[in-house]
């Protein structure tokens, strides 16, 4: 992580998990912090982790080919440029031009040259407040034509966009992404809501629209224009990123694949492997994205997780960490065919209440109080490098289901 994205994600919405009050951070020329790197995300230990925790998988059999050399000398941490919004484009492809804004007609290109900048995010000058990314999600015409409506993800929020063409991304940026949840936008710790929300819907709704200091707009009396998009949360709980852009780079192209397959052998035991056309709400939904810099530490892994929320008695508090990671993790879950059951979050509903989730016998319980659990946006976003297949069951056990890393001295950026 760069020193301005870790200091942006310390935040109530943990993108960061926060630091000792006491501590003094050096302050840099652009008015950011860079935290130290084991104040960011907690590092396995053995005797809480298992005392294999920082092994590398005995069992994998998938190797990079026997060329496949990377940098193995620089310091990777806090060199990566800030980004307040992700915005993913489904393309239906794995590989792209150089430069993906230069694709004609594109999504990508009106991006670039529509003329309106987003606006959302507090961002030092010269960093980037939107990081854009084609990527391999599938689109709605199964074409590659790049002038037909296509989808988008937004992230942190977890919110699909569909319909999207070049003509309406001025009205996506101004209407959508300038009212979506960025990487320094604080997590509410307490909504007044009469029903568990949907926490992406909330975020993207302009009377509940967060301001950079933390504080939420009144609802207003004015409507905005109608919307050409339909708009969705992302039905994943967790996402994977790999760069597969052997444009840029070869060895991207060789790894990514060979890597979801990695992630897929162990993903599937535990009911989370989500493939592209897989929609079932939860588990890891796994995506191929153009480059994201740093390709000469290949393998580039951006893991989005999503943070937790507990609706009590009508008000949204601030959930720990999710419940699910932990328990299957540790060898609690009870897994079938159809997913994740036993002593973890189980769906309540699909479609737009798919980002509802409540536990067993849950309801009426704590008290008498009526609690359910929701699931928010991202709340972390861990970008690892020099990602090998043998790192794969680490990264799953312990990365995306807990939050914590292996090797940070040599993966975490």
């Amino acid at each position: 992580m760069t020193a301005t994205f870790s200091s942006a994600l310390k935040r109530g919405r943990a993108f960061l998990t926060p630091t000792n009050s006491s501590l003094v951070l050096p302050r840099l020329d652009n008015g950011f912090v860079k935290a130290p790197e084991e104040a960011l995300f907690p590092k396995v230990d053995p005797a809480i982790d298992g005392e294999d925790c920082d092994h590398d998988c005995e069992s994998c059999s998938i190797k990079y080919p026997a060329k496949f050399k990377i940098d193995e000398d620089d310091k990777l941490y806090g060199h990566v440029n800030a980004w307040a919004t992700h915005m993913l484009v489904a393309t239906g492809k794995t590989d792209w031009v150089r430069d993906v804004s230069d694709e004609k007609g594109s999504v990508m290109e009106a991006v670039r040259d529509c003329g309106v900048e987003p606006s959302n995010g507090v961002m030092s000058i010269g960093h980037q407040k939107l990081m854009l990314s084609a990527s391999n999600i599938p689109t709605p015409s199964h074409h590659h034509s790049p002038s037909d409506p296509t989808t988008i993800l937004l992230l942190p929020s977890f919110t699909i966009v569909e319909n999207v063409t070049p003509k309406t991304i001025p009205t996506l940026i101004e209407h959508h992404i300038n009212l979506a949840p960025t990487s320094t936008t604080p997590f509410p710790s307490a909504v007044s809501v009469s029903e568990p929300p949907n926490i992406s819907a909330l975020s993207l709704d302009p009377k509940f629209a967060m301001h950079n200091n933390g504080t939420t707009s009144h609802p207003t009396p004015s409507s905005p224009p109608p919307s050409p998009f339909t708009t969705r949360p992302c039905p994943h709980k967790y996402l994977i990123l790999l760069c597969s852009q052997k444009t840029r780079d070869a060895r991207c192209g060789q790894s990514a694949p060979l890597l979801r397959r990695e992630l897929e052998r162990h993903l599937r035991p535990l009911g989370l492997y989500r493939d592209l056309h897989d929609e079932r709400p939860g588990g890891v939904g796994i995506y191929f994205i153009s480059h994201v810099g740093g390709h000469k530490y290949s393998a580039n892994m951006m893991i989005y997780r999503r943070g937790e929320v507990d609706v009590v008695d009508g008000q949204v508090k601030i959930n720990g960490d999710a419940s699910e990671g932990q328990d299957i993790a540790n060898g609690n879950s009870n897994v079938e065919a159809s997913g994740v059951n036993g002593p973890v979050d189980v769906v309540q509903g699909g479609g737009e209440n798919a980002s509802v989730l409540g536990r067993p016998g849950t309801s009426n319980g704590y008290g008498g109080e009526k609690k359910s659990t929701a699931i928010g946006e991202g709340n972390q976003c861990i970008w690892l490098a020099r990602v090998r297949p043998e790192d794969c069951e680490g990264i799953v056990k312990h990365t995306i289901l807990k939050g914590k890393v292996i090797k940070p001295d040599r993966q975490l950026r």
